[in-house]
């Protein structure tokens, strides 16, 4: 009874997929998570936007590349000023339904997302946005309020692309009403998302005649599916692994920059965070090349700052080598001791982090650089959903988070970050001069001006400290050898129509 109820146990702990039958047709990808909902407007995790990119075009698409190209619109041209932009919406469109789709049907779903009354947490991605209007059904004219030389890209997000807003409670129907490459058929929470072919999509065909996303929140449950033959992509993997993945499966293991940093945010409302002599001393404690190189181990590069580097190429800076962390260290406990820690009275908080080996793995090792300065730093883990909320409503000392790029723009990383950015600034922070120097670089049309403006606001980020920033992400996937058409980008973007099967 013993030896069964060990099995038992054994073999649960493999995965959380149960192995069926697979239908050779149909392209399986996994997930970190379930997704939020059909309407692409209403949540802004990954899961939901992946989905909803290949049932919603807008006037751009992202490609194989992760690179915008024409979508609903054939093509589209900007002023020199870079403020009006103009773009040929493709005659003959049609959602699923019928019904055509129009330039007016881009600024509906634009009124929408800036409705003041809107719950999305979206909005700000579309700040830039003065006005948008349609000048008959195939002109669509779009006017910022500063230059955005990332429009195109921008507008390619699924939360701005073609809804089906004619249709009261559209995003409760079976199948959903789609404009892109597929539709959404059947929804199992939890479970799976399964998607067919949009007979009225524009190009035709998609390629692939099923797709089947289903959420695996660990990555090693998500691996042992992949090897057991119940998925063809694995978004991600266990760092810890790689050496063992790539020895194993080769080619099909896919290690890429991606556009996102991975960092823990201080909660800046109250003690003891509230006062950045301590998330400085913290900062310094730091060795972040080992954790790069040692504990991730995955091309990971280290980061001081939340902007990927790929994105200020334009600004060229002479970066110095940080100093010994020795030094650092002694820099640490006297800022603690200005702050009234040490040994009488150690600085004592928690660290969040939601379920992941990888990100229990990096609360551990603070804990560990801490523990040299008198620190104790207990560990607190939550689901993901629970995570994030606790995240959202400030209760937290420090907490695991990060960001992936919208689009490939610094400020992407950095209006999160703004004053009045709402819920999604988890520390709280507010500095009028970084608001205000995030507003000067946005200004500029001129790409290595706008580049070194934002620059100089990420070092104002960085000096007041109200995140942690650990390292730069690269994208981790398992591609099964019957895929085709999959191409490591920056944006780590892979949507459904580009890709195939081998014959």
């Amino acid at each position: 009874m013993g030896g069964i109820l060990v099995l038992a146990l054994m073999l649960s702990s493999c995965s959380a997929i149960t192995p069926q039958p697979r239908d050779p047709d149909t392209l399986v990808r996994l997930a970190d998570d379930d997704i939020k909902g059909i309407d692409p407007q209403s949540s802004s995790d990954l899961a939901t936007m992946r989905v909803a990119a290949d049932q919603f075009e807008g006037v751009t698409r992202l490609n194989g590349k992760g690179i915008a190209e024409p979508g609903l619109a054939q093509s589209w041209r900007t002023t020199a000023d870079g403020l009006t932009w103009q773009f040929d919406i493709r005659t003959g469109l049609r959602f699923t339904d019928g019904t055509a789709i129009s330039a007016a049907s881009f600024v509906a779903v634009w009124k929408r997302l800036v409705d003041p009354r809107s719950p999305s947490p979206l909005q700000d991605l579309a700040r830039p946005i003065a006005a948008m209007a349609a000048q008959g059904p195939h002109l669509l004219v779009v006017r910022l309020r500063h230059p955005a030389p990332h429009l195109p890209e921008l507008l390619a997000h699924p939360a701005l692309a073609a809804l089906p807003l004619h249709r009261p409670g559209w995003a409760t129907e079976r199948p959903v009403t789609a404009s892109g490459a597929y539709r959404l058929s059947e929804w199992v929470l939890n479970d799976h998302i399964r998607l067919e072919r949009n007979p009225a999509w524009h190009e035709g065909r998609a390629p692939i005649a099923g797709i089947e996303w289903k959420p695996v929140s660990d990555s090693l449950t998500g691996m042992r599916a992949f090897l057991g033959g119940q998925a063809d992509i694995a978004g991600e993997f266990p760092a810890s692994r790689l050496r063992s993945l790539s020895a194993r499966l080769g080619s099909a293991v896919h290690i890429a920059p991606y556009r996102g940093s991975y960092y823990f945010a201080f909660n800046t409302r109250r003690p003891p965070f509230n006062d950045v002599r301590i998330r400085r001393a913290l900062g310094l404690a730091v060795d972040r090349v080992w954790l790069a190189k040692s504990l991730i181990a995955t091309g990971v590069s280290p980061a001081t700052s939340v902007v990927p580097p790929q994105l200020l190429h334009d600004c060229t800076e002479n970066s110095s080598a940080p100093s010994p962390l020795k030094e650092r260290l002694d820099q640490a406990r006297k800022l603690l001791r200005e702050a009234g820690y040490g040994p009488t009275r150690p600085l004592h908080f928690s660290i969040r982090f939601n379920s992941d080996t990888d990100h229990k793995r990096a609360a551990v090792a603070l804990a560990a650089m801490w523990a040299p300065l008198g620190v104790k730093a207990d560990l607190l883990n939550s689901e993901a959903s629970l995570h994030f909320a606790s995240l959202r409503r400030g209760d937290f000392d420090l907490a695991r988070s990060g960001w992936i790029g919208d689009v490939s723009a610094p400020e992407n990383f950095l209006s999160i970050h703004r004053s009045d950015a709402g819920p999604a600034n988890y520390s709280g922070y507010a500095n009028p001069r970084f608001d205000a120097a995030l507003d000067q670089a946005e200004q500029h049309a001129n790409p290595q001006r706008r580049a070194c403006g934002m620059r100089k606001a990420a070092a104002i980020l960085a000096e007041d400290a109200p995140i942690l920033p650990l390292w730069f992400y690269v994208s981790k996937s398992l591609v099964s050898d019957r895929v085709a058409g999959w191409q490591d980008n920056l944006a780590n973007a892979h949507p459904s129509r580009t890709l195939w099967f081998k014959q």
